[in-house]
C-alpha cells in the first residue's frame, strides 16, 4: 500500500513512517523540505497519485486563534480537495480527547473545524482522538510558570507515550475507515499536578505547584474529566513511570 504521511517529520510522524516501512509500504513524507506543502498545495497532487492512505500529522506552527484557525482551514482544504481528485481510500488525522469541549480555546475550535471538514469531504476517514502525551508535561510546566510556581488546571489527565501514538495510528491507517472517532489514552488516569509533581522530582525541580480550577488550559477552563476520554478508549502499556526512566 502507498501512504502518504503529513507532518511526517515531526513527533509522532517520525515513529510512524518507520513502522509503515518494516512492515513493507510505500511511505511519502510529505513535508515542505521535500517539496510538499499543505498550505501552500505545491506538490500535493503528484505526491497523492496511487496513494492508498493519507495520514495527517500536521499542525499550527502557533496556538493563537488567528494563526491555529487559518493554518487548520487551508491545510484541510488543500489536502482533502487533492485527496478527493486522487481518489484516496483513507484519510487518518490525529486530533485530540476533548475537543469538542474546548470551544473556549481558539486552538481547540480550530482542531474542531478540521474534524468537521474531514467528516464534510466526503472521503472515508478515521479521527484518532488522542490524550497528552507525556513529552507535552516540561511544556505544560514552563506554560504554568508564574512568580516561582508552577499554576495549573485541576482537572485530570490520562497521558500516553508518543511512541504508543505512533502505533496507534499506524494500526488505524492499516485497517479500513472507521468514519468515525477513536480515542486513546495511557494507562494511568490522576490529576495534571500529579503527573507534573512526578516529572519535577525525577528532574530535581522544587518549584511549589497550584493546582486551580480557574487557571486555564489553552485558553480554556476545564472541567474534571475535560482532558480524559468519554468512551472505552485504547490503552496504551507504558506507565508514566517507565516513561520517567528515559527523562
Amino acid at each position: 500500500m502507498k501512504f502518504v504521511v503529513v507532518g511526517g517529520t515531526g513527533l509522532i510522524g517520525s515513529k510512524v513512517v518507520p513502522r509503515l516501512q518494516q512492515q513493507g509500504h510505500d511511505v511519502v513524507v510529505a513535508a515542505p523540505a521535500n517539496g510538499i506543502d499543505v498550505l501552500t498545495g505545491e506538490g500535493l497532487d503528484s505526491a497523492l497519485v496511487g496513494a492508498d492512505v493519507v495520514i495527517d500529522l500536521s499542525n499550527s506552527p502557533a496556538f493563537d486563534d488567528a494563526t491555529a484557525m487559518q493554518f487548520f482551514e487551508t491545510a484541510g482544504r488543500n489536502l482533502l480537495g487533492a485527496e478527493t481528485r486522487a481518489g484516496v481510500g483513507h484519510h487518518v488525522a490525529l486530533s485530540v480527547v476533548g475537543t469538542r469541549k474546548l470551544g473556549q480555546s481558539g486552538y481547540f475550535r480550530a482542531k474542531a473545524r478540521q474534524e468537521e471538514l474531514i467528516r464534510e469531504a466526503g472521503v472515508p476517514y478515521s479521527v484518532i482522538h488522542s490524550t497528552q502525551f507525556f513529552e507535552f508535561i516540561p511544556g505544560i510546566i514552563k506554560s504554568g510558570a508564574v512568580d516561582g510556581s508552577i499554576l495549573l488546571p485541576a482537572a485530570l489527565i490520562q497521558p500516553i507515550a508518543s511512541d504508543e501514538v505512533a502505533e496507534s495510528v499506524a494500526r488505524t491507517a492499516t485497517l479500513p475507515p472507521s468514519n468515525g472517532v477513536v480515542e486513546i489514552a495511557g494507562p494511568e488516569c490522576a490529576p495534571l499536578s500529579v503527573f507534573v509533581a512526578r516529572y519535577m522530582r525525577a528532574v530535581g525541580d522544587s518549584r511549589p505547584i497550584v493546582p486551580d480550577t480557574a487557571t486555564p488550559y489553552f485558553g480554556a477552563l476545564l472541567e474534571e474529566r475535560t482532558l480524559v476520554p468519554e468512551t472505552k478508549p485504547w490503552l496504551g502499556r507504558v506507565d508514566f513511570g517507565q516513561w520517567l526512566q528515559g527523562v
